[in-house]
């Protein structure tokens, strides 16, 4: 097979050293230690799964650097993150899977102002591609993915089933887009007149930098005049909902079922945990990390990390959360002494 790997291959592409095995065995495909067939590599990433490692069936398993142990007949490569040079092994063997072949599908609608070139894009069955659109060399528009008028995508974008990029808005090289996310739909805008919620215009775009994920069904709004901003090399996971104006910094990473309200701010590498929540016009400084449900309603200091709904500083938090579980016991205890008064 043109994209089976050798142990020595294995090795220079994880950048690790042979602990044991042959250099002439071959791989052809990766695994989970529990699932791993002997043409399977692996990797051992964390101590908890040492059971399932000492029990594999895998041909090679990449493990930490001082790893001897593991079945004799299972090739051994030591590595210093075994989890990351996993992920050069899945990159290799991803592309037997979806390999890269340019050209405009007979069924795709692309109009004539868009500036592309055949020869060096994807674009695949049902999508549209608007005017005055640019798409970037190496770029895969997936199925009924729809490029709105002037928008612009950059170089080696990967835009899977049914996005939506909507008009004027601009990504960056290497954007990653999953299934469903809508890049520049409406801000959520009306004045209240009459009795009657008026729809305000969203005149603004969606500015994303290089390397972000957008992972599926989440929604990023058009600003409502100015930019909507995700800074570079940010990930966002599934239905997350970020809302107009926002800005959100470098490197962060936003987990799931996330929503932040118009004009809010992330400053760079912050993680927000899934199901939290941030107001409007609120700040997160950097390298702050937001537990699972913080609501956040006021700015908050970079460098820490919070829970709870107003957010507050984790030590915090977990006291109050201590003195309620106690709460019960307090009161019995109470009404003993109140008990113990009128006897």
């Amino acid at each position: 097979m043109a994209f089976a790997l050798t142990l020595s291959e294995l090795a220079r592409l994880a950048d690790g050293d042979i602990v044991r095995g042959r250099l002439d065995w071959s791989y052809t495909g990766m695994a989970a230690l529990d699932a791993a067939a002997p043409t399977d590599i692996s990797f051992l990433g964390n101590e908890k799964y040492r059971g399932l490692f000492l029990a594999t069936c895998a041909g090679a398993v990449l493990v930490p650097r001082g790893e001897s142990d593991g079945p004799e007949t299972t090739a051994l490569i030591a590595v210093d993150n075994p989890s990351l040079a996993f992920a050069a092994v899945v990159k290799h063997f991803a592309a037997t899977s979806r390999p890269f072949e340019p050209g405009i599908h007979p069924r795709a609608s692309v109009d004539p102002t868009a500036n592309l070139d055949p020869a060096k894009v994807r674009v695949h069955a049902g999508a549209v591609v608007m005017a005055g659109a640019v798409i970037g060399d190496g770029s895969d528009i997936g199925p009924n993915a729809v490029i709105g008028v002037d928008a612009v995508i950059g170089c080696d974008c990967l835009l899977h089933a049914n996005v939506s990029v909507r008009e004027r808005c601009v990504l960056g090289d290497r954007v990653i887009l999953q299934p469903g996310a809508v890049v520049g739909a409406d801000g959520y805008g009306y004045e209240f007149v009459n009795g009657r919620h008026l729809k305000i215009d969203q005149v603004g775009i969606v500015e994303i930098g290089s390397d972000v994920e957008l992972g599926a069904n989440s929604t990023i709004d058009r600003a409502r005049f100015g930019k909507t901003v995700i800074g570079e090399g940010t990930k966002i996971d599934n239905l997350v909902q970020i809302g107009h104006n926002v800005v959100i910094g470098n490197h962060c990473l936003v987990i799931a079922q996330t929503g932040m309200a118009g004009s809010s701010r992330l400053g760079n590498y912050v993680t927000v945990a899934a199901q939290s929540g941030v107001a409007g016009h609120v700040m997160v400084g950097d390298k702050a990390v937001l537990g699972a449900r913080t609501g956040v309603t006021s700015n908050l200091k970079g460098g820490l990390t919070y829970l709870g709904n107003p957010a507050q500083p984790f030590a915090d938090e977990q006291k109050q959360r201590a003195l309620v579980r106690r709460l019960p016991k307090m009161v019995e205890d109470l009404k003993r002494l109140k008990r113990d008064r009128d006897q």
